[in-house]
């Protein structure tokens, strides 16, 4: 579904009914290959939200993961990540057979050992695709020769980017060959030439990866439920939209940045958070109308039915921190397109079926782009307690209707290990904590019930339109099943629920909550 079909339906979601979803990320799926998939266990989840009364499922971004395992570090801004891929639904098309799969990691039920599954499904998808192009029907090869000239302005770049990489042992493109790095010389084709299969096998796995995503998408729609998407502000250096264009990143001649994004001291660190993207070169995407940008939400609009726009905030300023930096103490805010980026993609695609990520240092000028547009923000009931800045709004009985409502996000920990905590994850202090609890114990009416469907009851009550609560608050998990901790280069996104965990009496009491509230 294009954008410009299901616009008018999803204006900012400002015009949402009353809804409830869950953020649950597809690598949490339960299975038999060491990582969630986009297989039978997504499908029994679909089915779950809808018994449960949910209107949508939100999710981090699918791109394929790169430095620490993280979605929001990625090999491309536009190529799904091929980890997701079905074996279950390879093997019942015949594309893989049981001997193809053999070797599958034993990790834990509970957490995804990306050491051991990254190697072994790269392994099978690269069987796969021999296996497809050996026994593919005319009809099939054309689906995939249409795929790859429809995506062509991300697929090739990625697909050759992916090949180099694996050859060259995982090293960052900034450590290759030069002819691999500069990719413009006689040898570089004739490089091309010798590793056609591998860049094929590429350009196959993005193929299966979106026919799956679609028809997992559509399986959702049909049931009433829409899927949020989430596109980080930045790509990660080492990927293949730097790679392929260097001109538009801030680096210098051997493509090494010479300015990284960050934000200063928060919640999280009290010396701030280095994220060490290259900083884009604003004026020369201004120069060809923000072409790369259109093109990366006309992509994401294709996949999705709603966007969260990760760190909103960048977009009207950003925090630049000097290469070499070891904490992101030492930037400075530096202006960001503004409005004129949302201007001109509103031009090209209609209105835009966002919400913005405004959590953080917000300015006046950050809050005038998003009501400017329509775009709902956040509130983190976590937030409401403790010292944030923003606590007070965070607080449900000073909430919008134009507002999308979590107990907490994916930076967070869960409401019960949040709950539990003595600190250590954030800047609090053993009295700041205290004063928390004390604070949630009085404003939640704490009796019996616990920390996390109290916190569930209380957003779900209140006045904004849009609410989504983290599988794992649902599921009444503590700090093992965190997502991500700011700061950490390891150890996260790794949760997985396990199987049988999503039973009919809690989508029975998230549906008796849903009808109650009028969602």
């Amino acid at each position: 579904m294009l954008a410009q079909d299901h616009a008018s339906d999803y204006c900012g979601l400002v015009q949402f009914p009353r809804t409830s979803g869950i953020l649950l990320h597809p690598t949490s799926f339960p299975g038999q290959f060491g990582i969630g998939e986009l297989g039978p266990a997504a499908y029994e989840f679909v089915d779950f939200l809808q018994y449960a009364g949910q209107k949508l499922w939100q999710v981090l971004p699918l791109n394929p993961t790169g430095y620490g395992d993280s979605p929001y570090q990625t090999f491309s801004a536009f190529a799904g990540n091929p980890l997701l891929i079905s074996f279950d639904d390879l093997l019942q098309r015949g594309v893989l057979h049981r001997g193809d799969i053999a070797g599958a990691p034993r990790s834990q039920e509970d957490q995804v050992d990306f050491g051991a599954v990254i190697p072994y499904k790269q392994k099978v998808l690269a069987t796969a695709a021999k296996n497809f192009f050996a026994s593919a029907t005319a009809q099939q090869r054309g689906e995939f020769e249409r795929f790859c000239t429809e995506n062509a302005h991300w697929l090739t770049d990625y697909a050759l980017f992916m090949t180099a990489k694996i050859q060259q042992g995982g090293a960052m493109w900034t450590e290759w060959p030069m002819a691999q790095r500069m990719h413009r010389s006689i040898a570089w084709q004739e490089w091309c030439d010798r590793m056609h299969n591998q860049i094929t096998a590429h350009r196959y796995a993005e193929f299966e990866f979106f026919r799956q995503w679609e028809r997992l998408r559509r399986y959702a729609n049909e049931r009433g439920i829409r899927i949020m998407g989430d596109m980080p502000m930045y790509v990660a250096l080492d990927s293949s939209d730097v790679w392929a264009h260097p001109e538009r990143f801030c680096l210098d001649e051997e493509g090494h940045p010479t300015k990284v994004a960050g934000v200063p001291p928060d919640y999280f660190s009290a010396t701030g958070q280095l994220w060490g993207n290259p900083i884009y070169r604003w004026d020369m995407m201004k120069r060809d109308g923000y072409a790369w940008w259109v093109a990366r939400f006309t992509a994401a609009l294709k996949r999705f039915d709603v966007l969260r726009l990760d760190h909103f905030r960048g977009y009207e300023a950003y925090w630049e921190i000097p290469a070499g930096e070891t904490t992101a103490v030492n930037g400075q805010w530096v202006p960001g397109p503004g409005a004129e980026l949302f201007e001109v993609l509103q031009k090209k695609l209609g209105e835009l079926p966002v919400i913005a990520e405004n959590l953080g240092v917000i300015t006046p000028e950050v809050e005038a782009i998003r009501t400017r547009f329509g775009f709902p923000g956040m509130a983190l009931l976590q937030f409401a307690f403790g010292n944030d800045p923003q606590g007070p709004s965070f607080r449900p009985h000073n909430y919008v209707r134009e507002l999308v409502a979590y107990t907490g996000g994916h930076d967070n920990d869960t409401a019960v290990g949040w709950w539990t905590s003595t600190g250590g994850d954030s800047t609090r202090t053993e009295e700041d904590i205290k004063k928390e609890h004390d604070f949630a114990r009085a404003y939640l009416g704490l009796c019996d019930q616990p920390i996390n469907w109290a916190m569930i009851r209380a957003v779900e009550a209140s006045i904004a339109n849009t609410v989504i609560i983290p599988l794992q608050d649902v599921l009444g998990l503590g700090s093992e099943a965190r997502m991500n901790l700011p700061g950490s280069t390891s150890g996260c996104w790794g949760w997985r629920y396990r199987a049988g965990a999503l039973t009919d009496e809690m989508a029975r009491r998230l549906r008796t909550m849903v009808e109650v509230y009028d969602r």
